[in-house]
């Protein structure tokens, strides 16, 4: 059995929030900010879509063995990311604003280029 250093998966998810961010640009997304962390998580990517605030969870994985990327995007994860966007709402004064989380799926190549970009828009709704 082969396991991967956790230098190696941060490595990969780096590299994919990079292609996940050159993606959006290209679907029209105005990217505001990436990797904005709390002391209880992080997302990966924040972005303005058509006037719509977005919250964006990236999943990159080099081979569908085990599932579809963003399939890894469980109920833990989506609690924790609706905690994150409460919190940067209310921090900048946007409790009234229109948002919604999406999720984007990318598998790399063997020579760690997308082959496959999957992108979720409202992927699942606020979780309290």
């Amino acid at each position: 059995m082969l396991f991967r250093k956790k230098s190696d998966t941060a490595t990969t998810g780096r590299l994919g929030e990079t292609y996940a961010a050159e993606y959006l640009i290209r679907q029209g997304y105005e990217i505001l900010e990436k990797n904005y962390r709390k002391q209880f998580g992080e997302v990966d990517i924040i972005a303005r879509d058509r006037g719509t605030l977005v919250f964006i969870e990236v999943k990159t994985r080099r081979s569908r063995l085990y599932g579809a990327p963003q399939e890894a995007v469980d109920f833990r994860k989506q609690r924790q990311l609706s905690r994150i966007a409460q919190e940067y709402l209310i921090s900048r004064h946007l409790q009234d604003a229109v948002a919604r989380f999406d999720v984007i799926g990318i598998t790399l190549d063997q020579q760690n280029r997308p082959m496959q970009f999957d992108l979720i828009r409202d992927a699942f709704d606020l979780v309290e």
